[in-house]
């Protein structure tokens, strides 16, 4: 183990406890979060479905910028 591997440790903590406490706080105020308009929902009797499309590409284009300004900066 080198420093640069205590530097991303670090890095995935921090970025962990703000996600955390993003949630913790403001769990009302993501109610949106896996109801968009492209997320997939079947609901039948005895049945239930769910694929959130949507909530994964908004979601994976979010993460996708965040790391690539992480690496920038690093």
């Amino acid at each position: 183990m080198d420093q640069s591997t205590g530097k991303y440790i670090l890095l995935v903590g921090v970025t962990i406890i703000v996600i955390g406490l993003i949630v913790y706080f403001g769990h009302d105020k993501l109610r949106w979060l896996g109801r968009l308009p492209g997320d997939i929902r079947v609901e039948r009797e005895n049945f239930r479905f769910y694929m959130p499309l949507a909530t994964m590409l908004l979601l994976s284009l979010v993460l996708t910028v965040i790391v690539n300004l992480i690496k920038r900066w690093l």
